[in-house]
């Protein structure tokens, strides 16, 4: 009969060699990893050492232009940092002095941040510090100065900005900003000039000049008038700005203010009739005398520059033939030329208001409803004259913006 048996019994001498065998097989088997880790802790220990270059613990410099040494510059030259063997991780420049009124200067950092380049002008004749700070691969600082000097400015430009500050204005009061000299790099002095609006709004800066005081303006109008409540802000980073043959304009300006009452009124010169409407809604219609054939009012579209309870009113003043000196009471201002709406009462009782236009280009009416007008305009506010034989008010003449399209607005930019 078969059976399976045991393993043959070994010898001692088998018993040696299947231990040896053995031994030899988890020499192996323990072996194999132990290499892979050590080869895995090689390569972590090559990536640290090559991930920091010996020349990256060098220490960071810093250079700065102008330098302490420098002569003044000009004060819309450019301010520059570089750092070498490290990166740029603080560049301030202020001017020097407690309470002094000249601007700081800003900047920014090239994409590798190495480099630091100003954005923007400087106050002329004021002492500027640079203080800039760098950090190499091994996270050491270094910190260098610079004090230099802006050149003073030997011919100087001013500026008027409109409307002042926390105003509350009509819904056609554009942003202005005239200057007391004219303006040759007109593109310099826009690029200085940011608006912000809430909500936002749709706008674009033109250039524009009185054709009777020669004053040059840069206006900012939105694409149609305004809706009320909007918030405007205006600012104007000016202080070192050359507007052309070295004359500088020396200061920052600003402001912020608040659109009210949408008040539009029609002038119909045919018709002899002044309709207010407020917030789309019509509030009165005035019967009105406007210009006469031999001195007609302008057509076109007009913003509420300021008003007055009394002005006194020349020919002289207005280059009119026809003498008349009168004091004209509840005189709202239309244009710089001279165009007013405002009472005449020397006019009541002829039979002139809403039956023919008799005056020398402003728009009369009763003394109660140059009153009533007077006591609703607003300085921005918006007076549409249309029917007369005149013809379209200029876009410098008082705020005759609107009376461009807005693509035509918008070429009037120097910087399209």
């Amino acid at each position: 009969m078969l059976t399976h048996s045991s393993a043959p019994a070994t010898t001692p001498h088998d018993s040696r060699k299947r231990s040896a065998v053995l031994s030899v097989r988890s020499l192996r088997t323990l072996t194999v990893p132990a290499i892979a880790v050590a080869l895995l802790a090689g390569c972590q220990s090559a990536s640290k050492s090559a991930s920091v270059d010996p020349a990256d613990a060098k220490p960071a410099r810093i250079t700065i232009t102008p330098g302490s040494d420098s002569a003044a510059i000009a004060p819309d030259a450019p301010v520059k940092v570089a750092a070498s063997h490290g990166t740029l991780t603080k560049v301030r420049i202020v001017p020097d002095g407690a309470g002094s009124q000249a601007v700081p200067v800003t900047g920014a950092l090239s994409h590798s941040k190495t480099s630091w380049r100003s954005n923007r002008t400087m106050t002329p004749g004021t002492t500027y510090t640079v203080e800039a700070t760098a950090t190499n691969a091994a996270g050491k600082t270094a910190v260098q100065h610079s004090t230099f000097r802006t050149r003073a400015a030997q011919q100087v430009n001013g500026v008027t900005v409109t409307p002042s500050k926390s105003a509350t204005v009509g819904v056609g009061q554009p942003v202005s900003l005239a200057f007391d000299h004219p303006v040759t790099d007109k593109a310099a002095v826009e690029r200085s000039l940011s608006i912000s609006t809430s909500p936002k709004v749709e706008g674009s800066w033109g250039w524009v000049k009185d054709p009777l005081t020669g004053i040059e303006r840069v206006d900012w109008r939105p694409k149609a008038y305004w809706h009320k409540g909007t918030k405007v802000t205006l600012r104007a980073r000016l202080s070192g700005v050359n507007t052309g043959d070295s004359r500088y304009l020396r200061r920052d300006v600003s402001t912020t203010f608040t659109i009210g009452t949408a008040r539009i009124s029609k002038v119909d010169i045919k018709n002899h009739t002044m309709t207010v409407y407020e917030d789309g809604q019509k509030q009165k219609t005035i019967p009105i005398s406007a210009g006469q054939p031999s001195y007609p009012t302008w057509n076109g579209t007009m913003v509420v520059l300021d008003k007055a309870p009394m002005v006194n009113m020349t020919s002289e003043s207005v280059g009119i033939a026809d003498p008349y000196n009168k004091d004209v009471p509840w005189a709202v201002h239309l244009t710089t030329s001279g165009t007013y709406a405002h009472a005449a009462p020397w006019n009541e009782g002829l039979g002139y208001f809403g039956q023919s236009n008799q005056s020398h280009g402003c728009v009369g009416m009763s003394l109660a409803d140059g009153k009533w007008f007077y006591n609703r305009a607003t300085r921005g506010d918006i007076v549409e004259i249309s029917g007369s034989t005149r013809a379209t008010v200029s876009t410098g003449n008082g705020f005759g913006d609107w009376n461009l399209p807005y693509p035509s607005w918008q070429k009037l930019s120097a910087l399209r």
